[in-house]
């Protein structure tokens, strides 16, 4: 089977391509390259999506079509390259009008579409929109399409930074002996999926030729679930200090990504179901999450044999400095 990735060089798609060279199959990478590499099996070839597919691309005719893109141009040119082909494309969480509100499902409503290019770091509401037009475009251009809208993805080689956060600071707390702050309260609701898993079952609809759409999570687990998985796959009792979304939010401490920020925690309202998604259809359909404590132990040996590998959010000192301000506060 031909398997053309559309990106190929980081994270997910590389994964992707990445484990389809594993299961035998011709894999083919097109990207401009400036991210990363292909893996070791798959081809490269060279695009740069906001022109046309050069010729050695469309002349493929490849079997399967797996696409990681944002911006709706991008899908446009690429489904009208390739319409026979069954596609793949991942969306995310971000397309669903009410992220409010738990339970969610991929038949849940979607935002409005922005059909035009616009800066995806802009806003969450702006990527969800252009991301709707994407769906739609595969959907209407190609012939067979699975739609796959995943949240947080984590996992090794995760270029973001935001789960790498906690193995980190888990892994520092056990070894300085010091708290670890938690924020929320300990039934919160926490979803992610393994980079691994998400990339497995993106194959096994590509070989089977689903189509549908379905949301890319493990179930969902609480905050205090989500700690306990943390200490196994550190192997270490860990001192948490739970922290108030309320504290957390008047101490300014920056939400979900980003230096200085707490990731993983979203504080402003309106948020609350986006880590509460009722996934049991995609789990019926296939999708097989490993043990969270095994993606904690993975992550931690990564960061471990790469000491260059991004960690976003605030400093271990940084943390440690919340913590004594919130204790004062409380003393006061």
């Amino acid at each position: 089977m031909r398997i053309l990735v559309l990106g190929g060089t980081v994270f997910l798609s590389h994964e992707i391509a990445a484990q389809a060279v594993a299961r035998g199959h011709d894999v083919v990478c097109a990207a401009r390259g400036s991210s990363g590499h292909a893996p070791d099996g798959a081809r490269m070839v060279p695009w740069d999506r906001s022109e046309e597919p050069p010729g050695e691309l469309t002349a493929l005719e490849p079997d399967a079509v797996v696409d990681v893109a944002r911006l709706p141009s991008y899908v446009r040119r690429a489904v009208h390259a390739f319409p026979d082909a069954h596609w793949s494309f991942v969306s995310t969480c971000n397309v669903y009008a009410d992220e409010g509100t738990a339970g969610g499902t991929a038949r849940s409503a979607l935002k409005e579409p922005i059909d035009e290019d616009l800066d995806p770091a802009s806003s969450p509401e702006a990527y969800g929109r252009m991301k709707v037009a994407c769906e739609r475009l595969v959907q209407r251009g190609a012939r067979r399409a699975f739609i796959v809208r995943p949240g947080l993805i984590v996992g090794p080689h995760d270029t973001s930074g935001r789960f790498a956060y906690w193995p980190s600071h888990a892994a520092a707390a056990a070894a300085d002996g010091g708290p670890l702050l938690v924020p929320g309260e300990p039934d919160d609701p926490v979803q992610a999926i393994d980079v691994r898993d998400l990339a497995a079952w993106i194959l096994d609809a590509a070989e089977a030729g689903w189509t549908g759409a379905y949301d890319g999570n493990a179930a969902p687990i609480t905050r205090e679930a989500f700690l306990a998985a943390l200490a196994e796959g550190v192997g270490a009792d860990l001192d948490t200090r739970w922290v108030p979304t309320k504290r957390l939010v008047e101490a300014g401490v920056r939400e979900w990504s980003g230096p200085g920020s707490l990731p993983l925690w979203i504080g402003e309202p309106g948020y609350e179901g986006f880590m509460a998604r009722d996934v049991g259809a995609s789990l019926t359909a296939g999708l097989a999450p490993r043990p969270l404590a095994e993606t904690v132990r993975d992550t931690l040996d990564w960061l471990r044999d790469e000491p260059e590998a991004p960690v976003t959010g605030m400093s271990r000192a940084e943390e440690l400095a919340l913590l004594d301000r919130v204790a004062a506060d409380e003393v006061s």
